[in-house]
């Protein structure tokens, strides 16, 4: 199957990073590589990029997209590992770095991928395929209470409880393989009269990618090598699909802006923690309307931007 991703909030994003010809810029999140083709349009020879993805086939379709470019460098890994990955290529600091922590289109439309409630596949939804921990280890050994907690917590399903009871039932009989096995299950779960608001597998869905693919945990720290690693006026641009993901980098950016750790009625600050960014967007930048309706899966995005001081 051909990759095919749709590059949300393309044209923010990339005003947003106010690229330098010569500069260095990581993409975290590569993809099909839609952002990075036009960083490195705006970069000379001097300039250079870092690519990074854990999905491999993601990897293969940038390099194709990007074959005219030779001022790239790709990486196969998680952008969790930034510092790792950065200081292995001997670069100290960048000047830009973003993240587009969606899933691709290609993942959700790929069946086999295991991604989508709307198809029927293995349970998997492994971004990176050389994980060991899939969407079946999760719903077939996870304790009934650790289900409700990550669909609660994760998916913000108000039935989490009935669902992971449902699961757990279920699995007593036989395992739960596929996808579609798991959507008949949550439908039976969710009361019919809830089941107008949306797909009602699509929260718990999100919740099991997100425990798979540890996909929360990862930005608190990534966010912060990402930041340590910037020049001076260097910006970091991240665009978000859900509200667990937007919460984490505008609580993260806020307390990078304002590190200080001193009651709030000293007169004077005495920890010395100073600011290491500016937040350019006190409000994330939406969509427009003109995007949401050409392409639908852009309509959750948010894109935060700061800069490096």
């Amino acid at each position: 199957m051909e990759f095919k991703h749709v590059s949300v909030l393309l044209e923010e994003t990339i005003e947003a990073l106010n690229i330098k010809e010569d500069g260095t810029y990581v993409d975290c999140t590569l993809g099909g590589g839609g952002h990075s083709f036009e960083i490195l349009k705006r970069l000379s020879s001097k300039g250079r990029l870092i690519g990074i993805d854990q999905d491999t086939c993601a990897l293969e379709a940038a390099q194709e997209r990007l074959k005219e470019f030779d001022n790239v460098t790709y990486v196969h890994s998680n952008f969790y590992n930034i510092d790792e990955i950065l200081k292995d290529l001997g670069i100290e600091k960048i000047d830009g770095i973003m993240m587009d922590l969606g899933v691709s289109s290609y993942q959700l439309d790929e069946g086999e991928r295991g991604f989508s409630y709307m198809k029927d596949a293995p349970l998997d939804m492994r971004m990176n395929r050389d994980d060991t921990l899939s969407a079946y280890d999760v719903v077939n050994s996870y304790s009934e209470q650790d289900i409700s907690r990550i669909i609660k917590e994760y998916g913000e399903d108000k039935f989490a409880k009935r669902i992971a009871k449902f699961i757990v039932q279920r699995r007593e009989r036989e395992n739960i393989k596929t996808t579609g096995e798991l959507v008949e299950i949550i439908r039976e779960a969710i009361p019919a009269k809830f089941q107008k608001e949306g797909h009602p597998a699509k929260r718990t869905f999100q919740a099991i990618r997100i425990e798979v693919n540890r996909e929360l945990q990862i930005l608190n720290k990534a966010v912060e090598d990402s930041v340590e690693h910037l020049n001076k006026g260097g910006r970091i641009a991240v665009i978000t699909f859900h509200s667990l993901e937007d919460r984490i980098i505008k609580t993260k950016f806020k307390q990078l802006e304002n590190p200080c750790t001193c009651p709030s009625d000293f007169p004077v600050c005495v920890c010395g923690k100073k600011p290491y960014i500016k937040i350019i967007t006190k409000k994330p930048i939406d969509p427009s309307e003109e995007e949401m309706n050409v392409n639908s899966r852009s309509k959750s995005a948010k894109l935060r931007v700061s800069e490096r001081i």
